[in-house]
């Protein structure tokens, strides 16, 4: 069995809160020398193009590209995806339907609604063009590649720009890059990727609206470029809230921790039971599964650094908890969960029962798995089909209620200071009408 290291909380202890208020700050780091130097490589791609790119690739990746080069041709893309095994194409096409199927369920329509003298509504329009990231590292995200690239197929989107590091393409991803109908397919990632879709470069074309997770550096781009383009919610490192009861099966949950302890050393796990019974349980169980969890390295880390197993009061404190947490991943381990899921206020993704685990949305279940994370699931939410789209409003006034409406709207015009205002709608009052708002007149 491997040795284990991780948190035991007791929420019915002294200390409790403020070793939780620890657990929620996963999201703290130092950013002032992060903020800086990605400044001054998004300001050097903003300013030198192709060759800051090109440059940073050799910096950072360690191989030098021609311009050329930086794009995957559609060639490469279609030998790619033939290099892939027969059963994995088959669950890639699976994935593909299903993730597709479910956004198609829920695509914004516009509306409009015509009443006597108006006519109100809204159009929806998908935006012109996106950048899609898709972070390297040491897993080829061909399911993330699904996940952002078929909700802004079926918003409309015109171009679909894929950026994802590597100067060769898993095979996976390059055929998960087909089914999703990535449009463009650059090798570049990191701060250097998110730059070139906000600003353009000479082979690179700029984007509306940027998505995706990355490292912390990916992120911090984003936000930099915020305004030139609009971005999602922050997407770092993975994370889960498991709520359970007595009834819960310990392997299970064991195994549910581990998967998301083992995308990263920064990833952040936790379960949340009355029973003291299950947390000792569980504790065994991480030990035994650990001891062949091929990444078990990254696993005990984010174990010991940013994880807990914590022994609540009861199932509604649980609860309560997990609002605070706001996770990416919550999954509901109850006898009866429904009757808990009404309580549930803050989370990216909740899962149901026993046989919906954190990795059946991961690849297949339908909905994105680009999720907010650190906390931000309290005002952030999912990525999906109105991420890639625009609400425009729709209004048209006409008589006879334009009058009610432009008497009260010159009235607070000029309430704000704003004579311009107040003249632009009486102008359009009859003569004798006007009279009545301005005696000058």
């Amino acid at each position: 069995m491997a040795s284990l290291e991780i948190e035991t909380l007791d929420a019915r202890a002294a200390d409790f809160e403020s070793r939780f208020a620890k657990l929620e700050q996963r999201r703290a780091f130092e950013r002032a020398d992060l903020v800086e130097k990605v400044g001054a490589l998004v300001e050097d791609v903003r300013q030198r193009g192709d060759a800051a790119v090109l440059d940073a690739i050799e910096r950072f990746d360690g191989y030098r590209l021609q311009p050329s080069q930086l794009r995957v041709s559609a060639e490469e893309i279609e030998a790619g995806a033939a290099r892939v095994g027969v059963e994995d194409t088959a669950a890639l096409a699976l994935a593909a339907e299903r993730i597709r199927e479910f956004h198609e369920l829920h695509v914004p329509r516009g509306w409009d609604e015509a009443k006597v003298g108006q006519r109100l509504g809204q159009l929806v329009r998908p935006l012109d063009s996106v950048g899609l990231y898709v972070p390297g590292g040491t897993a080829p995200l061909a399911s993330t590649t699904l996940m952002l690239g078929i909700p802004a197929a079926v918003a409309g989107v015109r171009t679909r720009a894929m950026a994802s590091p590597g100067r060769e393409h898993h095979p996976a991803v390059l055929a998960a890059a087909k089914l999703a109908g990535v449009t463009a397919l650059y090798r570049v990632g990191g701060v250097q990727a998110v730059a070139a879709l906000a600003y353009g470069t000479e082979s690179i074309g700029r984007v509306d609206k940027i998505v995706g997770p990355g490292t912390a550096h990916t992120q911090e781009a984003k936000r930099q470029v915020f305004g030139q383009v609009a971005i999602d919610s922050e997407a770092g490192p993975s994370e889960v809230f498991i709520i359970a009861d007595e009834a819960a099966n310990s392997e299970y949950l064991a195994a549910d921790l581990l998967a998301q302890a083992e995308h990263d050393a920064r990833a952040s796990v936790v379960l949340a039971t009355p029973s003291e019974q299950r947390v000792a349980e569980v504790a065994q169980a991480i030990g035994r599964q650990l001891a062949s969890l091929p990444r078990a390295r990254i696993a005990k880390e984010s174990l010991a650094r940013h994880s807990a197993l914590i022994v609540t009061r009861d199932l509604a404190q649980a609860c309560e908890l997990a609002n605070r947490y706001a996770a990416e991943h919550l999954q509901l381990c109850t006898v009866d969960p429904e009757r808990w899921l009404p309580q549930i206020h803050a989370a990216g993704a909740v899962f149901v029962g026993e046989l919906s685990p954190v990795p059946i949305g991961d690849y297949v279940a339908g909905p994105s798995h680009v999720l907010p994370t650190g906390g931000t699931a309290r005002f952030f939410s999912v990525v999906g089909v109105e991420d890639f789209q625009r609400r425009i409003s729709r209004i048209e006034i006409g008589n006879p209620l334009f009058e009610k409406l432009a008497l009260a709207g010159s009235r607070l015009a000029r309430l704000e200071g704003l004579e311009g205002h107040a003249r632009a709608l009486e102008i359009r009052l009859a003569p004798a009408r006007r009279s009545k708002v301005d005696p000058k007149t």
